[in-house]
């Protein structure tokens, strides 16, 4: 092979993949970077990617389609996966795979590289998505072959000049975007340890948080955000404004054990401000204005999407029939919902849309009160009809035989 792609994070791991993959394939290295909303850890990733051998270094600007393409149609699913986890870095890794095969279709070859380990989800994502988009493709993954641990890539750079974010110090692997942040390896890998308060760069602690609450009304059109506090917004600015304001209330640090795909728990800590309140308020305004048959429906896909989204299946026919029905949900989610932000908390504390199935005359015990009582009592002996006739007949069974016969 004479040239290969490699999706560069700037990282360790693919940091050290430029000079190994150079030395072991006797190819050009062009790298490719996708700014999903990293901020200031693209600030000279291009000029690591030079330093560390890349013949050259795409520095790609995505943010505004991992918005509106990726992380729009998660939220309106309601994709958490295993209730805890809003899927930021899985939602990043199909669209980073696609601008992969792009650059590979201008720079001439089919061979695309990544950083990903052996028992990482990112290794599924990035393949299967790239052989979605590009069958046939030829995958390369240096860290699944030279068998080095952490501390020896830091050697490894360090010896070959290679500048790298990491030291034998601060060993954190992060990750970041527009969606959240997730910090892995060091003193995490240990589940009885809690998070050092520096692995937190998104939110403040509870004790950091202002002592007032903070309340966000969050306005959502067919699904989409549109507004905070009644200030219109695109959406990713929207992610922006809500993640800024959530994180400064300490809200959205997730620490959880993870199943990974690849069949291992995983001790993971994630920082997720705006996708936890935004999630939550979707959640809350779907249900308001959904019956229940239908919000149990919703509930039951959004595992499955979440599945789907952490397995590294975007690009399946699976989730285009979903992204249909979900579709349709979305029609009626329209309304405003109001979030009370307090020392690493959220709540909900207020509900409205013109499509609430909510009605006050219904649901009241004073005055104004339209549901007929009246109704109720054989709607209860029906209702438990079948109940009581199991109970009967179980009863006759357990009697005596002269007793069944005078029944």
């Amino acid at each position: 092979m004479d040239r290969i792609v490699l999706a560069y994070s700037g990282g360790l791991d693919t940091s050290v993949a430029v000079p190994w993959l150079a030395a072991k394939y006797g190819a050009e290295i062009v790298c490719v970077t996708v700014d999903l909303g990293q901020g200031r850890e693209l600030e000279s990733v291009r000029e690591r990617a030079l330093a560390a051998g890349a013949i050259r270094a795409h520095v790609l600007d995505a943010r505004q389609e991992f918005a509106d393409k990726y992380i729009l149609p998660a939220l309106q699913a309601g994709a958490i996966y295993e209730g805890s986890y809003p899927l930021a870095t899985a939602l990043g890794r199909p669209l980073i795979a696609k601008k992969a095969v792009e650059i590979a279709g201008i720079e001439g070859t089919d061979v695309i590289a990544h950083g990903c380990t052996g028992k990482g989800n990112d290794q599924v994502r990035i393949e299967v998505s790239a052989r979605a988009l590009l069958p046939g493709v030829r995958i390369v993954a240096p860290a699944r072959e030279w068998g080095m641990t952490r501390l020896q890539e830091i050697d490894y750079a360090r010896e070959r000049g290679v500048p790298v974010p990491v030291t034998a110090a601060n060993p954190f692997s992060t990750d970041s975007n527009l969606w959240g942040r997730s910090i892995q390896c060091g003193v995490l890998e240990d589940a009885w340890v809690e998070p050092p308060a520096g692995v937190y760069t998104l939110t403040k602690g509870p004790l950091e948080c202002p002592d007032a609450p903070a309340y966000l009304e969050l306005q959502f059109e067919a699904g989409v955000p549109v507004a905070v506090n009644g200030i219109a917004m695109p959406f990713m600015d929207l992610i922006a404004s809500v993640g800024t304001i959530a994180g400064a209330h300490g809200v959205g640090r997730i620490d959880m054990v993870e199943n990974r795909l690849v069949g291992i728990k995983s001790r993971e800590v994630y920082e997720a401000p705006a996708a936890v309140v935004l999630h939550m308020a979707h959640r809350e305004l779907e249900s308001f204005v959904s019956p229940r048959d239908l919000s149990r429906m919703t509930q039951e896909m959004a595992v499955r999407y979440a599945d789907m989204v952490y397995n590294g299946l975007w690009y399946s026919p699976v989730r285009e029939a979903m992204d249909a029905f979900i579709a349709k949900v979305q029609e009626r989610v329209t309304g405003v919902i109001r979030v009370r932000l307090f020392k690493g908390t959220a709540h909900v504390v207020g509900r409205r849309s013109p499509h609430a199935l909510y009605d006050q005359a219904l649901a009241t015990y004073v005055e104004g009160d339209s549901f007929d009582h009246g109704a109720a009592a054989g709607f209860v002996k029906i209702f438990g009809l079948p109940v009581e006739t199991a109970a009967r007949n179980r009863g006759l069974a357990d009697q005596p035989e002269n007793l069944k016969k005078a029944n």
